[in-house]
């Protein structure tokens, strides 16, 4: 009979509760596709979620000063430097018209820090999260790891990838706690029209129900669609309320690493007392850097969204002429969601793909394309595809796309 001891040192070597973590299905397939690159195949990849703009030139200007001076080669803060989160809550005002104080502002390292966060302070275990799909691939990650369970509310191309306020109501349970709201959504690019974002919000508050939106895309809108803020259009929602957001895609400044936590003081007291122990404070220098960005103007987001404008609609019109795949316009974000459904089950040479990941794989391998594949957001059956790249390359890696998808039979 095995002793204790021995049973311990022959069980798991990862707890179940980290080991249960899968790894970030974007983030993959843009390894993936980097790797061949380095191979020498001349792959485009549509799956990272990052502009390919240049950080504007004052942002890296005043990093490169924060690093010759001194204060910035300390310890500072763990909720963040004191001017930034003053600066955050103007930006937040004058972005939005939701007018909070700097006390209520944290500034993490990363909109994903700030989601993991925002789960990890409001959840016990048991807590149910609304969570409508398709959703970003690190939201239910972010909701398990505290015991949370996510409540998948689908949406699709019918209604614009959108979720309605009967459809949230018919999952609500007892235990519902919180919803995670996203709009400009990642992977859809949807957009909530302010009169439901105001809806769902006053459901919200009706109901005792949390809210955490991730506004990170808050400026990448494009046509008639226009992004609001559910706790400036619901007031009474803000004490039941967290907001996410962060510098990577307005100003590109992905690798820079400053996301925030905007929410009541209590909460975000108690998140910035986890921070302490999980990180400490923000990298001075991208502080200061997110600073600048926050306290300048919009100029760059505006140059770098009439590209995104102009590539979005070329991306749908070459998706769209593909025989069997559907594509929403996106109104949002930098992402197309083609429906790819009708294509599964047929032969594309030699093959015939059941899922949307085999049918991926394949336009990896065949047409050296990468794109995500719907399975990571929730959605079998669709294709997440970036147009956060050049011109040239969006064209070439669509009609690679194409040629291939179009002898399905």
């Amino acid at each position: 009979m095995a002793t204790p001891d021995a049973d311990h040192q022959t069980g798991a070597r990862v707890s179940a509760r980290i080991g249960g973590i899968s790894e970030s299905a974007t983030l993959a397939v843009d390894t993936k596709a980097k790797a061949l690159k380095a191979a020498g195949r001349p792959v485009i990849g549509f799956g990272a979620g990052e502009p390919d703009f240049p950080t504007p030139q004052p942002i890296v200007d005043a990093a490169v000063a924060a690093c010759t001076d001194p204060k910035n080669h300390r310890y500072s803060p763990a909720a963040g430097l004191p001017e930034l989160r003053e600066a955050v809550a103007a930006k937040t005002r004058r972005d939005s018209g939701y007018a909070v104080e700097a006390g209520q502002v944290l500034i993490t390292n990363g909109g994903k820090q700030a989601v993991y966060q925002a789960f990890q302070t409001l959840l016990d275990p048991g807590d149910e999260v609304l969570l409508p799909a398709p959703y970003w691939t690190t939201y239910p990650e972010a909701i398990t790891l505290p015991g949370g369970v996510p409540v998948v509310v689908p949406a699709d191309e019918s209604t614009g990838y959108l979720v309605s306020v009967d459809q949230l109501e018919a999952a609500r349970t007892p235990r519902t706690k919180v919803l995670l709201f996203n709009s400009p959504s990642n992977p859809t690019g949807a957009v909530y029209p302010p009169e439901q974002v105001e809806a769902i919000g006053r459901w919200a508050v009706e109901h005792g129900i949390w809210v955490i939106t991730d506004e990170i895309y808050e400026h990448l809108v494009y046509g008639d669609a226009r992004h609001v803020s559910m706790p400036a259009v619901v007031p009474e929602l803000a004490d039941t309320c967290v907001v996410l957001n962060g510098v990577a895609k307005t100003y590109a400044m992905t690798g820079w690493r400053v996301g925030w936590m905007i929410g009541p003081a209590d909460v975000i007291k108690a998140a910035t007392n986890l921070q302490s122990h999980l990180s400490s404070n923000v990298a001075n220098v991208s502080q200061r850097a997110a600073l600048e960005a926050v306290s300048g103007p919009l100029d760059a987001v505006h140059e770098m969204r009439a590209a995104f404008d102009r590539r979005r609609r070329k991306m749908v019109e070459l998706l769209s002429a593909i025989p069997g795949v559907s594509c929403p316009e996106p109104q949002g974000a930098f992402y197309a969601y083609p429906s790819v459904k009708e294509l599964l089950g047929k032969e594309i040479r030699g093959v015939r793909p059941q899922t949307s990941v085999e049918l991926a794989a394949l336009a990896l391998e065949q047409a050296e394309v990468a794109v995500v594949p719907g399975e990571a957001f929730g959605t079998p059956g669709y294709f997440r595809l970036s147009y956060a790249l050049g011109d040239d390359d969006l064209v070439t890696g669509v009609t690679r796309l194409a040629s291939l998808l179009s002898e399905a039979e």
